[in-house]
């Protein structure tokens, strides 16, 4: 094991926190979808999640502002809250963590906010699909290569290829980003405790977006899903 192996393998201490940081994103979530409605903005949005982090026990230090962005914005995935209004036909993103003891979640989810165009339901579709394709995937050997071929497999065979622009994944910890990258080029074996996002989505410029993201670990058998919200595309607003 090289030390960057030896770096990315969890102690159950450490797991335990992550489980924490995991549970705490997920309540200040559930506790912030209820203020959700067509004209506020993206930055109201992203206000209120924060204040549902420290509400629910996140660290005085977030894991990272909340990414909220909205109808064309959510074909960016490194977009920032704005002051775009939340609009009838509307794909949301929603890309947020909490920190315990120093440890993070990344945690992304999309909604839609009323009724949105077939294709939109249809993307929804199949980045859960690869999504769940990445999770089922991972366990201990597997390469983190490995785990990325079979997110975009999905997505390339529907059609979509080229709007899937990014790595699947990233190592997860003390770090928002570290190793394991999931990306086609790392050949890294997974080991028992590597802990990490799959985070496939769909981005079609100037139109919506889709990201579907959850932490997992790797366990002696298979891995274990941190996260636990729903990832279908719910309707809001």
């Amino acid at each position: 094991m090289n030390v960057y192996q030896n770096y990315a393998c969890k102690e159950e201490a450490e797991l335990s926190a992550m489980r924490k940081a995991a549970w705490i994103a997920e309540q200040a979530l559930t506790a912030t979808l209820p203020f959700v409605k067509i004209g506020m903005s993206e930055r109201e949005l992203a206000a209120e999640l924060t204040l549902q982090l420290y509400r629910a026990g996140c660290d005085p230090e977030l894991a990272f502002s909340p990414i909220v962005s909205s109808g064309p914005n959510s074909a960016n995935p490194h977009a920032t809250p704005s002051d775009r209004i939340l609009t009838n036909g509307d794909l949301l993103v929603i890309d947020w963590g909490a920190s315990y003891m120093g440890y993070q979640s990344d945690i992304t989810r999309t909604f839609r906010i009323g009724e949105i165009e077939p294709e939109f339901m249809q993307i929804g579709k199949i980045v859960l699909k690869a999504n769940t394709s990445g999770r089922n995937t991972a366990k201990p050997g597997i390469t983190a290569a490995s785990i990325d071929k079979a997110t975009r497999a999905v997505i390339e065979s529907a059609g979509y290829g080229k709007f899937f622009t990014h790595r699947t994944g990233h190592g997860l910890g003390m770090e928002g980003h570290e190793e394991p990258y999931i990306r086609a080029d790392n050949l890294m074996p997974l080991e028992t405790g590597m802990t990490f996002t799959i985070e496939p989505g769909i981005y079609m410029p100037g139109r919506n977006g889709v990201r579907i993201e959850d932490d997992v670990v790797i366990s002696e058998t298979g891995t274990e899903c941190l996260t636990s919200l729903p990832r279908e595309i719910i309707q809001l607003g």
